[in-house]
């Protein structure tokens, strides 16, 4: 019975660790493209801000080589000021992405950790069930040892006071015939002295 328990609470922890290792391939697959796409997209918009500036910096020394400067510089910042826009625009599109899969993650992760914590108090009762079956049969075993040992002990205590009391009778036994004939010897000494 306690294997079984055992057996069952191994099959359900194998289960649950396949659940723990993570989101599926696909999805796993899904969320690395697509943060792959939001840090191109921030790259390219990083880039293009700065070749804008690049460009706008061009311009305005160009500027300079004509007849109306201040309105040649303005309408060169103003291009430069709708790229940044457009550029700005296009970095803050691969920031917001990549936060919106990071947050995918995190919540699938947060589920996951839900889910664990859900199988694990339902897990609770039954190995508890199986850690008191445990604890009964090695108590049982315990007393059962120690029954035995008890046993032998008895058994054990039988056998020298046995031993002891032949002893005893064989020492009685001894002495007796040594009395006996001692007592022979005198009479034979006393009626030799007669």
């Amino acid at each position: 019975m306690v294997a079984r328990l055992i057996f069952a609470a191994t099959l359900v922890g194998a289960a649950a660790a396949g659940a723990a290792q993570g989101p599926a391939a696909e999805q796993r697959a899904d969320w690395e493209s697509r943060l792959a796409a939001a840090r191109v997209k921030q790259k390219e918009g990083i880039a293009a801000q700065k070749a804008a500036k690049t460009r706008f910096e061009e311009e305005k020394k160009a500027c300079f080589q004509k007849f109306r400067v201040n309105d040649c510089q303005n309408e060169a910042k103003q291009r430069y000021v709708a790229a940044m826009h457009d550029h700005r625009r296009t970095e803050n599109e691969g920031l917001a992405a990549e936060r919106q899969v990071k947050a995918e993650e995190q919540a699938d992760r947060a589920a996951r950790r839900e889910a664990e914590s859900a199988r694990q108090a339902s897990s609770l009762p039954g190995r508890a069930a199986a850690t008191e079956a445990d604890r009964e049969a090695a108590e049982r075993l315990r007393s059962e040892k120690l029954a035995d040992k008890e046993a032998q002990a008895r058994a054990g205590k039988q056998r020298r006071d046995a031993d002891a009391a032949r002893l005893r009778e064989k020492r009685l036994k001894h002495e007796r015939k040594v009395a006996e004939k001692m007592e022979k010897a005198r009479r034979r000494e006393a009626e030799a002295a007669r």
